[in-house]
């Protein structure tokens, strides 16, 4: 079973490919945005092929096996 890690954000929204990079998803911005064009990245278990969709907390983030749930700070 996938373990889901919480990550939080100080505001929101923020912007899809931001939210891979901060959360170590992916390593760096153009590797995240690569990664949702391949159509790579879920939300809220629907893949998601907009960079800047704008992520909320309590949404759910899944990439190469991991997933994170945003909350707020």
């Amino acid at each position: 079973m996938e373990e889901i890690q919480p990550i939080t954000i100080r505001e929101e929204p923020i912007e899809l490919c931001q939210l891979l990079k901060f959360a170590g998803l992916t390593e760096t911005g153009g590797e995240a945005k690569l990664a949702i064009t391949q159509e790579l990245v879920s939300v809220n278990g629907e893949i998601e092929t907009r960079k800047r969709r704008k992520i909320m907390a309590g949404d759910q983030v899944a990439f190469d096996g991991r997933t994170v749930v945003v909350g707020l700070r």
